[in-house]
């Protein structure tokens, strides 16, 4: 009992009297930009490679490189940084987030060019990280759901705009520009946080030990594995997308960029509509996404294949999906409230880690049992997942500071 009276303490001493919403909207400029840069090469893998005299292959390395030190740097940033103010930390995200979008667009070979994504790798992680921690130092308890929906908001913009941003840009100016474009969002976005970020002295001792320790917690191990469950069936599916429409429909380039962009604005509506949700059922919330996720899948399998049915499927499964980060970051600032930088760490090293497992598993399904199998398979692991949180999940009731550390 008294560990959660000093977890009260810790959060009554960090949490404002009102919100600090034009900062909020900062950090979600900053997700903004920073996914905007990491999906860039994906629409310029081409270009990039043909330039850089190299194969497609590794050209698509940027992405690789920017994920795998995301994933180090969600772990080790928070502790690396405990004895620096947050406001001055991420305002050095975003310094690094130009200067990687500047450097990769005058990189003259492939080397250069994947060191500099490690700067962007490094500012992502550590950001990710940060996230639920800096919002709770931002708002009231009671308006965190709202304020993480409009940060995570920036996911959905991010992913509708950087795709075909990337590839009109490239194909008027050349690849390069993209990356010159990259950097002015993150100089408005540097600008923005400069004049709305508050002073956010550091309160925790985040360490490396200090995520094993938060793991250890009762609850907490149980939880992580059903977020990497959620996120490894999404990445699974989301990273043959393509095919399965094109198998099942038929369905041509353009009509494929339309249904991909209903994903992109549905995904945007469920992160704001998260928000909302969160602060009235919770628990509700971290299980409803990933069923309507894992029906949509399904569905996408069972059902005769028409171009209207997929695409008002994909929009529900973007939908749903776009409350996922909301919720899991939710968590993680509930259940943690004293570590929440150490335990968001542990959030972006789960979902790095989800990604590699979903494309790579999704891929072996793929060879035994074609598309339709990794679908199936799929949609199955997210409702297994949703069973796993609604079952053994501890969802802390808003307005709670969350678990004690000994039960």
């Amino acid at each position: 009992m008294n560990d959660y009276v000093a977890q009260a303490s810790i959060r009554s001493t960090v949490e404002p009297a009102t919100p600090a919403w034009m900062a909020v909207f900062s950090l979600a400029m900053g997700v903004f930009g920073l996914l905007t840069a990491e999906y860039l090469p994906a629409s310029l893998l081409t270009p990039m490679a043909m330039d850089l005299g190299v194969s497609e292959a590794l050209a698509g390395q940027a992405v690789t490189v920017t994920a795998v030190v995301a994933l180090f740097a969600g772990l080790l940033v928070p502790g690396l940084t405990r004895g620096i103010d947050r406001r001055v930390v991420l305002l050095g995200f975003s310094t690094l987030m130009i200067a990687s979008n500047l450097l990769v667009a005058f990189s003259s070979s492939l080397a250069v060019l994947l060191l500099m994504r490690i700067l962007l790798g490094v500012a992502l992680g550590g950001f990710w990280s940060m996230a639920a921690a800096v919002a709770m130092r931002l708002v009231p308890a009671a308006l965190l759901p709202r304020a993480l929906s409009i940060i995570f908001s920036g996911i959905a913009v991010g992913t509708v705009v950087a795709v075909p941003l990337g590839s009109y840009l490239g194909d008027v100016y050349g690849w390069r520009s993209a990356f010159v474009a990259a950097a002015a969002v993150g100089v408005v976005t540097l600008a923005f946080q400069l004049f709305t970020l508050p002073s956010l002295p550091p309160t925790g001792s985040a360490r490396l030990r200090t995520v094993l320790d938060v793991l250890l917690r009762p609850g907490i191990a149980i939880g992580m594995f059903a977020c990497v469950l959620v996120h490894t069936a999404h990445f699974a599916l989301f990273t043959y997308i393509r095919p399965f429409l094109e198998s099942t429909t038929g369905v041509q380039t353009q009509g494929l960029a339309l249904m991909l962009l209903g994903f992109g604005a549905a995904n945007f509506v469920g992160t704001l509509l998260a928000g909302w949700l969160l602060v009235r059922h919770p628990r509700g919330t971290l299980v409803l996404m990933p069923v309507l996720v894992g029906v949509a899948a399904l569905a996408l399998v069972l059902l005769p294949a028409t171009l209207p049915g997929q695409a008002l499927l994909l929009a529900l499964w973007g939908m749903a999906f776009g409350g996922v980060p909301v919720a899991w970051s939710n968590w993680v600032a509930r259940a943690v409230p004293d570590q929440a930088e150490s335990a968001g760490g542990m959030v972006v090293a789960s979902v790095q880690s989800a990604i590699a497992a979903g494309a790579a598993g999704g891929g072996v399904m793929f060879s035994v049992s074609g598309i339709g199998g990794v679908f199936l398979g799929a949609g199955v692991l997210m409702l297994l997942a949703a069973l796993l949180i609604a079952l053994r999940v501890h969802v802390p009731r808003n307005g709670t500071v969350g678990v004690p550390l000994h039960l």
